[in-house]
């Protein structure tokens, strides 16, 4: 039996064989798709005894309803437009990229469509079909979706039917404009009224798109100054005992700096273009005594931050810190930082560093309620000089919010 195994194949050779497969993978759809539509010109499926085209491809090549059905439709289609094959053949366009494709194609155009649309991304291809055929504005609304419900043969009572809601989507309408869809709970749908409503002075007819769009700007500085340290007052950032500890004016010019983006680049000199998930990241690793500076700091990617510790330290030894950060997640013993209360200790007001050390002072009370947890790192984040309150000796403590 042929091994599928690729643990002996050397990195050049792996890399090397997996392009010249994926060229012959194209090549070989294109060939695929003309075959079909030479077939179903020449009639051979319904010599061959199938009552369709459909039929035929699934009883004979073993392809499931959906493979028959794109390909079918993708072979009338190239037979049609034959620079499709070619597309296709060069890797220039994907079969669902013709497809999206498909009801703007004629014989005028085609030839410039498929050469504008080579290369380009489902996003981009989306542009590029609303630059060529712009809809109408969408009008702002706000509709009730109607809930279905059925009776519980046991209990009687009324269940809700479950449904799979759709997806959210942004997809362009034409240059510069877009449409939006997704679905409110009745929570968002109040507090969209109520925005509404408090924003009268700003948008007076209330218009949701303006709405959105200055609770985004808002939301927006609010999570760079949360993760980026931005802010329209800089100052000097303060020194820290911690050597991972980044200070904020140092995060600001990285940020800058990167452009907000990952700053990964691979041998070839692509750099990466993710801007999800970012994180700092010392390219002299502060177990080589990597200071927190400007010229030591990048942001990176998850996937490209964990790929940067393996090369440095090793896959095998950072797979292990790995498992052993997540095994300590699950256990109860103490922690160096108390991470749940870091969110309280911002939302009152408390600057990220203070609430990081204040957080650490939690450790001697680990298996205290929440609430006093807060109460107690609280006592750690006073003016400096400040009295520290010993560590309580009863864990119990009312509900957050109840009054003293």
């Amino acid at each position: 039996m042929k091994s599928y195994s690729r643990s002996n194949v050397a990195d050049e050779v792996l890399l090397r064989n997996c392009a010249l497969r994926h060229v012959h993978d194209r090549t070989n759809i294109a060939e695929l798709l003309a075959d079909i539509g030479e077939i179903e010109a020449r009639s051979l499926h319904l010599k061959a005894g199938y009552k369709s085209l459909h039929a035929f491809c699934m009883a004979e090549y073993a392809l499931s309803d959906d493979e028959a059905l794109l390909r079918i439709n993708l072979a009338r289609t190239a037979r049609e437009y034959p620079a499709i094959f070619h597309a296709i053949a060069d890797g220039k366009l994907s079969m669902t990229t013709v497809l999206t494709l498909k009801r703007l194609l004629t014989a005028a155009t085609a030839n410039a469509l498929l050469a504008a649309a080579a290369g380009k991304s489902k996003a981009e291809i989306q542009q590029l079909i609303a630059d060529r055929q712009p809809r109408l504005d969408v009008p702002a609304s706000v509709q009730p979706l109607p809930a279905r419900h059925n009776v519980s043969e046991s209990s009687g009572f009324v269940v809700p039917e479950r449904q799979d809601e759709p997806r959210p989507k942004v997809e362009p309408l034409a240059p510069q404009k877009f449409r939006a869809e997704f679905t409110m709970t009745q929570e968002m749908h109040d507090d969209l009224l109520y925005a509404q409503a408090l924003d009268n002075h700003a948008v007076p007819l209330g218009d949701i798109s303006k709405i959105f769009h200055r609770a985004l700007r808002s939301h927006i500085a609010r999570m760079e100054k949360q993760k980026f340290a931005a802010t329209s007052k800089p100052r000097p950032g303060r020194t820290s005992i911690n050597p991972r500890t980044i200070p904020a004016d140092v995060k600001r010019q990285v940020v800058e700096r990167d452009q907000g983006r990952c700053a990964y680049v691979s041998a070839s000199g692509r750099r990466c273009d993710a801007i999800h998930r970012l994180e700092f990241d010392h390219i002299e690793p502060v177990a080589r005594n990597g200071a927190a500076t400007v010229a030591n700091i990048r942001l990176l990617c998850r996937a490209h931050n964990q790929l940067a510790a393996d090369e440095t330290f090793g896959a095998e030894f950072m797979e292990a810190k790995r498992r052993a950060a997540a095994d300590s997640r699950t256990d109860n013993s103490p922690r160096r930082e108390d991470t749940d209360v870091i969110p309280w200790l911002r939302a009152l007001g408390v600057r990220p560093e203070d609430a990081r050390r204040a957080a650490e002072h939690c450790a001697s009370i680990p298996n205290a309620p929440l609430e006093e947890r807060v109460r107690f790192a609280l006592t750690f984040c006073g003016p400096r000089g400040a009295r520290k309150v010993p560590a309580p000796t009863a864990i119990t403590a009312p509900a957050m919010g109840s009054a003293a």
